[in-house]
């Protein structure tokens, strides 16, 4: 016949502790979804920010820097660059002096005279337009932007 601390010890380790019961319950569940979502919300903006690459690219003479680093608008100086905005519309324009610039928001079709077609820029881009080059705005999404002259 098993001694009362044997009854004891077998009473104590037949009933689940407090952390099997704590792991059974619900709440348990709502913690590792609401992780769960964390963990997939998180992923999402990492690959939202990998696929948001910087690129360097130059189309018909234009350099279009691509979500440059903070560190190089910072080199450049950006902030303290003139601003201008622009409402959609459709105008020419020529490049008087080699013109920098930021765009901060908006989105433009630019047509090169010369050539066919166009390219855009938009959000995000810093832009070197040549002196002399004469092209057509097609401002699509209201534009806000840094810019700087150079008049050499």
């Amino acid at each position: 016949m098993p001694s009362d601390s044997t009854k004891q010890a077998n009473s104590k380790s037949s009933k689940p502790s407090k952390l099997t019961k704590l792991l059974n319950s619900n709440a348990v569940a709502v913690v590792v979804f609401l992780l769960s979502i964390a963990l997939v919300v998180f992923t999402a903006k990492m690959i939202k920010r990998n696929t948001q690459e910087t690129s360097i690219n130059e189309i018909f003479g234009v350099k279009i820097h691509r979500n440059p680093p903070q560190a190089i608008l910072t080199d450049l100086g950006v902030t303290s660059w003139k601003r201008w905005e622009g409402s959609p519309s459709k105008f020419p324009w020529t490049f008087e002096h080699k013109e920098t610039m930021y765009l901060l928001e908006g989105k433009v079709k630019v047509y090169c005279d010369g050539h066919d077609g166009f390219f855009e820029i938009r959000a995000g881009d810093l832009v070197e337009f040549p002196k002399g080059m004469k092209v057509t705005w097609d401002i699509i999404e209201a534009v806000n932007k840094h810019y700087s002259l150079e008049k050499k």
